[in-house]
């Protein structure tokens, strides 16, 4: 589903993809993502407690969770190539099945877009890297602050790892990605602040109550499928 017509920088009007294109960056950038995703995705491999998939529920969920985040990158708005907006569930992957898992997924998700035709092959390292391991960490990194400084409470989990992490990993994304095309000299600073930075807000808060509902949902109704959530110490205080 496209629900975005934008006219690109000469005033033709296209159809826009989701992810960065083959040949939108200078050929060595895809050569360093491509050494940087790729060990990356062979350590989370390697640490994924593969063990937790041995229950054909577990296996399920993953795989559920998966294919719907996919169904949500369908749904974008774009205003010039390169510069999308759409939902992440980086951190929605995350929380429930950690940051291997999320990886993997994420990487999952990328390719799937990619066997569809949108963005390539070529930039499919650089498209995991921006739209998976990045806010993957970054939400990894905000649960770890949480549960290591803040009291274990379930609203604390909620509204920080969940609403706020994925608030922010989103946000995060969207100035990578910006500070890409910039750096690469694709778009001018000022281009890339009027037609893309100035509307992250617009998607910031969506992916963060989205993230915030379904993970307060889960933990509630189906506690077992959330890997980073301990009903001991987030309900009980244990």
């Amino acid at each position: 589903m496209r629900y975005a017509i934008i006219a690109d920088r000469g005033g033709n009007a296209a159809a826009q993809g989701m992810n960065f294109t083959d040949g939108l960056f200078p050929l060595v950038w895809e050569w360093v993502a491509h050494g940087l995703y790729w060990p990356v995705l062979l350590f989370a491999v390697w640490r994924a407690p593969w063990f937790h998939l041995r229950e054909s529920e577990s296996l399920n969920v993953l795989l559920g969770i998966v294919v719907a985040v996919l169904l949500l990158w369908t749904m974008e708005a774009g205003f010039a190539e390169g510069m999308r907006l759409h939902l992440l569930g980086a951190t929605l992957l995350t929380l429930m099945f950690g940051w291997p898992f999320a990886v993997i997924g994420m990487s999952l998700v990328v390719a799937g877009v990619t066997f569809s035709g949108d963005g390539g092959w070529g930039v499919f390292a650089m498209n995991a890297l921006v739209l998976g391991v990045f806010p993957v960490a970054v939400s990894y990194g905000i649960y770890r602050i949480a549960d290591h400084y803040l009291p274990n409470h379930f609203f604390v989990y909620i509204f920080l790892p969940a609403f706020l992490g994925a608030g922010a990993a989103i946000g995060a994304v969207g100035l990578l990605s910006g500070g890409a095309l910039g750096l690469a000299g694709i778009y001018s600073g000022e281009y890339i602040h009027y037609n893309f930075l100035r509307y992250l807000p617009l998607i910031m808060f969506p992916e963060a109550f989205i993230t915030g509902m379904l993970m307060t949902l889960f933990v509630v109704y189906q506690p077992r499928w959330v890997s980073t959530f301990d009903d001991a110490r987030y309900l009980r205080n244990h």
